[in-house]
């Protein structure tokens, strides 16, 4: 009887050592990104939020939704989503299909401060991550980062 793979020793170690070499990829790549001098008047963090929203087809999205989406803990993204909203960049709104929760909801104002700070983050992105990859490795790692990424709701806790 053949082990699942998820039991082969050297399938697992695989495993780690992909994981590690693409968590320290991202380490490195985030620690240069959050130098650079692109986020003024909003933060990486703050940027993630109003990207993520953007994202969506009709920009909005419950909180827990987004949670799900963003590096943030779920109590740092309230206190961050009430900043926002404070700025006028999100808003809440009720749920229109349960209207006992609420959305976030990017304003037009968040999508114009979304895309004035993506045009300069991407300029960063080619500087550090388009000299590393040709065209063909990188859609090989969208692939891949989007395969990964989706898996993991059909894969039990």
């Amino acid at each position: 009887m053949t082990p699942p793979p998820s039991a082969d020793p050297s399938r697992a170690e695989l495993a780690a050592e992909s994981w590690e070499a693409l968590f320290r990829a991202q380490s490195a790549l985030l620690r240069r990104f959050a130098a650079d001098d692109v986020w003024d008047p909003i933060s990486l963090r703050e940027y993630d939020v109003l990207f993520t929203l953007s994202r969506r087809p009709d920009r909005r999205a419950r909180l827990r939704d987004l949670n799900r989406e963003v590096l943030l803990s779920q109590p740092s993204l309230s206190r961050m989503v009430e900043r926002l909203e404070a700025a006028g960049l999100v808003a809440r709104e009720p749920d229109r299909a349960d209207g006992r929760g609420t959305v976030v909801v990017l304003t037009e104002a968040g999508a114009a401060m979304q895309r004035t700070v993506g045009r300069r983050h991407t300029t960063s992105i080619r500087r550090y991550v388009g000299p590393a990859l040709d065209d063909e490795e990188l859609r090989t790692l969208r692939r891949l980062c989007d395969k990964l990424r989706l898996a993991q709701e059909s894969i039990p806790d």
